[in-house]
């Protein structure tokens, strides 16, 4: 196993299992995920199907084992971002997995003596395990994976996370049904698995503390309270984990529900019921590896929005494939796939799943990249709380609507629904998933845009980028190669466009004007640039002035020096980076046939080629504006 391959040379996501970095973490929460589930499937059948227990009826096991679980993560998540953040992560990790060890001896003591009190005591124990482990999963990975591996890297993580959860649970449900030795082999399996996850988990490299002097608050009440109010310190962060957390609302409602959807909708028996668990993992774990080919290996919000619509469009599809299936006796798997009605319903699941993935992804690798390293996994565990409260919630409303009266179909419809309009308030909340959708959708169904050179655009830091000018949608192009948001220096006149106005007013872009005809539109445009450097971001001015009239690359203004200025002035090191782009000249968004742009919409064809060309950094002394067209006429001409 390699670890020697640099940062984002690998081919895909599917290299780094070659990687000691990543394969050993990636198998050690493989082996914790399965053995949570195993165990948990497996005591459920044994409370629901081969045990008499007086006080624990078997309609209520179910419940019950779920919600001691989920508990854990309610009021321990803020002590283990507290923990993961004060020590290594590795050490974290073996002791979580020392733990687990320790879990499944006690628990195969329950299994094999039938004791349905330390079974109970050993799910609360697993919950805390996985709570533990949790800040660790997701604060792991920034540090050892560069921007470009991020998105791939949580893909494979989401992708086995939901393999391990059906394999546990198939392989728990198989193991408990075997006669007479049945719990014996669960309890073996338990063991065996938490002993193969310690073994891997000694391969993981060190991964150093972020804040080792960080103080613990062992009080959980008011350290749960501190996260989300810490979290909540970085909106575009703490809205994110929101829309995560609906996801888990989502996904909640229709995993909970699958027995009684195969069962009293679609006639079909317990095999159905797993055959519709494969599909939705199937789905989702597509949709996860999907999303570093889609995003062209960077974190690419964009595409959050793109998996908000599947997820409604096939949510409420399901409603309708399901509606008025004639009654019929329980089906095996083989009766049951024979007939087309039941592929529709597959289908939307599966489909419904993989747009889950692609929506859930890049918001996760978006809390990782913006999180300040130092409070990663505090924001994680503030993320894990609340998932937590919203499946409960996701429960007692899917509860709640089935008191009420509405059938299985009817509350996937009012979930698809409610997702669209969840999903509407937070990209108008956040409108940055909304405008990086816009360059998504422009950079691969407008055009065929190949970026050279995104790996010269800072991460991190304050940075210009300074670009030439050719048409009214270069700044969503350059949205689009960009790992993090820009913000735009723009002739006032754009904003006066329809549409592009709009986008570019929700972009947070600066409208600047010729000194002598608005000074103090003048004046404000380069104190909002300074401020938008101060805060440590990217800033993006196109130098020419305006659109190129000819095509050609047209003399540069002097704003740069004052920018650059006004940066030196404030004690900042800023990066200046040039940029070109190629071939948009004669596209439909360009000035050409007198002067007019945005006539005959298909004179290029569609998906024409066009580009981005990105330039090493500039030294200080070659940042003057005769200089910096000489780079960027460069860059045309490469």
């Amino acid at each position: 196993m390699s670890d020697n391959t640099p940062h984002g040379e690998h081919p895909n996501q599917f290299a780094l299992m070659g990687q000691r970095r990543f394969a050993p973490f990636f198998w050690t929460q493989f082996a914790g995920a399965a053995n949570d589930n195993l165990f948990k499937f497996a005591f459920t059948v044994m409370v629901t199907y081969q045990l008499s227990v007086s006080w624990l009826e078997p309609s209520m096991a179910g419940l019950v084992i779920g919600a001691l679980f989920i508990l854990p993560f309610l009021l321990f998540s803020a002590t283990a971002g507290q923990l993961t953040d004060k020590y290594d992560k590795t050490v974290m990790i073996r002791f979580v997995k020392n733990l687990e060890i320790g879990i499944m001896l006690l628990a195969a003591y329950g299994f094999y003596l039938d004791q349905v009190v330390v079974l109970l005591a050993c799910t609360f124990l697993m919950g805390l395990h996985s709570t533990l482990f949790g800040p660790v999963k997701f604060a792991l990975l920034p540090q050892v994976l560069s921007e470009r591996e991020l998105t791939g890297g949580n893909g494979m993580v989401e992708m086995g996370t939901f393999v391990a959860i059906l394999s546990g649970n198939i392989v728990g449900g198989l193991l408990v049904a075997i006669p007479e030795i049945g719990h014996q082999t669960v309890a073996i399996a338990c063991v065996a698995m938490a002993i193969v996850g310690r073994v891997v988990a000694g391969y993981i490299p060190k991964a150093p503390a972020t804040d080792p002097a960080l103080k613990v608050n062992w009080n959980p009440i008011s350290e749960t309270w501190r996260n989300l109010t810490l979290a909540h310190g970085n909106l575009v962060v703490f809205r994110s984990l929101l829309g995560i957390s609906w996801m888990w609302f989502f996904g909640a409602v229709f995993l909970s529900q699958f027995p009684s959807l195969a069962k009293e909708v679609l006639h079909g028996d317990a095999n159905v019921a797993s055959l519709l668990l494969v599909v939705f993992s199937i789905g989702i774990g597509t949709g996860s590896l999907l999303c570093e080919m889609l995003s062209r290996r960077h974190v690419e919000i964009g595409l959050v929005p793109v998996g908000a619509i599947g997820m409604s469009v096939f949510a409420i599809d399901v409603y309708f494939a399901s509606t008025g299936l004639p009654a019929s006796p329980a089906m095996g798997l083989s009766a049951f796939v024979s007939q087309a009605a039941h592929w529709r319903v597959m289908a939307d699941l599966a489909l419904l799943s993989l747009f889950a993935g692609l929506y859930s992804v890049p918001m996760y690798a978006l809390i990782q990249l913006r999180s300040q390293p130092t409070h990663r996994a505090r924001i994680i565990a503030a993320n894990n709380i609340l998932n937590a409260l919203f499946m409960i919630a996701s429960s007692v409303i899917a509860g709640a609507l089935l008191k009420s009266g509405f059938t299985i179909p009817q509350i996937f419809l009012f979930t698809g629904l409610a997702n669209a309009v969840v999903a509407f308030y937070i990209f108008m909340l956040v409108p940055e998933y909304l405008l990086r959708f816009v360059a998504w959708v422009a950079s691969r169904f407008v055009y065929r845009f190949k970026v050279q050179g995104d790996e010269n655009i800072p991460v991190q830091g304050a940075a210009v980028l300074v670009c030439n000018h050719v048409s009214f949608v270069d700044a969503v192009l350059l949205m689009a190669a960009s790992p993090r948001p820009i913000r735009f220096v723009m002739d006032h006149r754009i904003f006066k466009v329809p549409v592009l106005g709009w986008l570019f007013k929700l972009a947070k872009a600066i409208p600047i004007a010729p000194q002598r005809d608005d000074p103090h539109t003048y004046q404000a445009a380069f104190d909002a640039a300074a401020q938008v450097l101060r805060e440590g971001d990217l800033l993006a001015i196109f130098p020419e002035g305006g659109i190129t009239a000819d095509g050609k690359l047209q003399p540069f203004k002097g704003g740069i020096m004052k920018i650059m200025e006004r940066a030196q002035a404030d004690g900042l090191n800023v990066t200046v980076i040039p940029m070109a782009l190629t071939n948009l000249w004669g596209s439909y968004f360009s000035r050409v046939e007198r002067g007019n742009a945005m006539v005959r919409p298909f004179r290029r064809g569609l998906l024409s080629r066009v580009g981005l060309n990105v330039g090493a950094a500039v030294s200080p002394a070659q940042v003057q504006p005769e200089l910096l067209r000489q780079h960027v006429s460069e860059l045309l001409a490469a």
